[in-house]
């Protein structure tokens, strides 16, 4: 019987040595040509984790998710595979993908997801070399184990921050109603109340007088209601609460001292402590008080800079991060407020080459020159879709901003818009095109 080399499933026989030399250097070539599998973990249905996910396939991934059904990635072309999230076996759901994906690496999309994948790593560790590669798979993607204590409790991360010199607010967990009326005695008001954990201003409360702090310690601090747990399972098919009201699990609870300016943001990449691609933005407008950012600006800021490489390089990071700050409003020096690890709703803008978080990660993984995508805008104001056109359907954003509508996945679109009926897509359309026939306008 002739010798066989199976190249790309197709058998080739009767190679002498010196034949079988340029066919392997073929398969090399081709094999250098293989993209790299990104898997996006996350367990709400945000609609940036479907932004993210295109870019990642732009930048040249190959892009799975583990995601609840009915995720917006759904409505895109980005994924080649998506698996099911299941909010009563979480860690399961998140080992079964890797095990199918066997991705090069992972992105979180939200903090519980983190959370998830900080937990599988812990039990993994445990079943010692069996379970050695996806705990070298998730500490390649998000950091070392010494940080995830660090990067979930708001109170250590900022003990961290501040003991490296970067000016934080003042900040003290809360642990009972004494603590809480201590804290006020020395601090006083406004006051924000944190709980770890959480994300989109879903845990955060600014108080200002003595009975709102207590009723928001009280409702941070305490498990998800069941009835809320059961509404959100059967209506909204979300059992990501379930467990937490079952088991009577509450939140770490921590206060922040008020820092009266504008808030601003960072995303960034980065592999073993350096960062490797970064946007700043400050933010313009926002869905309410506590909220997500519906407009933001692109904008240089050193003190956020350095931020960015002194905690990414303490706690080693690698994947995507975010930080947020508050700019005094007399000063604009930056407070840094928390760590966001994971991926931010800015993470799929690319501003070219330092600027461009897909293209960087995937750089990274591949060890490929980078190759930046175009710049998404020469405009620096952003109106994010769908949200400032939620918000308000005639925003002057919506025409002087860029204006981040997918335009290339119409079935997205037609998903966030869905609700309020295909006239409201009619405005949208209007905007779009008031936009298109105004003179060029940049910030």
């Amino acid at each position: 019987m002739a010798d066989c080399v199976y190249l790309s499933g197709v058998a080739h026989s009767s190679y002498s040595p010196g034949t079988l030399i340029p066919h392997f250097a073929r398969f090399s070539e081709a094999w250098n040509y293989v993209k790299p599998t990104v898997l996006i973990a996350t367990t709400c249905r945000w609609m940036p984790t479907a932004r993210l996910a295109m870019a990642l396939a732009k930048a040249g991934f190959t892009v799975e998710a583990v995601c609840p059904s009915g995720h917006p990635i759904s409505k895109t072309r980005a994924a080649r595979k998506l698996y099911n999230y299941r909010g009563l076996s979480p860690i399961a759901s998140f080992s079964e993908a890797i095990d199918s994906a066997k991705p090069d690496i992972l992105v979180s999309g939200d903090d519980l997801a983190t959370w998830h994948l900080h937990n599988l790593h812990r039990r993994e560790k445990l079943n010692g070399n069996s379970g050695r590669a996806i705990c070298e798979l998730i500490e390649r993607s998000l950091g070392p184990q010494e940080s995830f204590p660090v990067v979930y409790s708001r109170a250590d991360f900022m003990a961290l921050a501040e003991q490296e010199g970067i000016r934080v607010p003042k900040t003290k967990r809360i642990s009972n109603p004494s603590d809480l009326k201590n804290w006020i005695s020395i601090t006083g008001f406004p006051s924000v109340l944190k709980a770890n954990g959480t994300s989109g201003g879903d845990g955060v409360r600014v108080v200002a007088t003595r009975e709102e702090a207590e009723n928001a310690f009280k409702t941070l601090q305490s498990p998800p209601l069941l009835a809320r747990a059961a509404k959100r399972a059967l209506l909204d098919r979300d059992t990501t609460l379930v467990w937490p009201s079952l088991l009577r699990h509450r939140s770490e609870v921590n206060a922040q001292a008020f820092v009266s300016g504008h808030e601003a943001t960072s995303s960034f990449v980065c592999s073993k402590g350096v960062v490797l691609a970064c946007l700043h933005f400050e933010v313009l407008g926002k869905v309410d008080s506590a909220g997500p950012a519906t407009v933001l600006r692109r904008i240089a800021h050193p003190e956020m800079s350095a931020a960015v490489e002194i905690i990414a390089h303490k706690l080693n990071l690698s994947g995507i991060h975010g930080l947020d700050f508050m700019l005094d409003a007399q000063t604009n020096q930056a407070y840094l407020i928390e760590i966001n690890p994971r991926a931010t709703q800015v993470g799929h803008l690319t501003f070219g080459a330092g600027c461009d978080l897909p293209a960087a990660l995937f750089s990274s993984v591949t060890g490929d020159e980078l190759q930046p995508a175009p710049k998404v805008s020469d405009n620096n104001t952003i109106a994010l879709f769908p949200r400032e056109w939620l918000r308000a359907p005639q925003s002057k954003y919506l025409v002087t901003a860029y204006h981040d509508v997918p335009w290339e996945e119409p079935d997205l679109i037609l998903a966030c818009v869905g609700k309020r009926g295909q006239q409201s897509i009619g405005h949208l359309q209007e905007a779009w095109q008031q936009k298109s026939a105004a003179p060029a306008h940049r910030s």
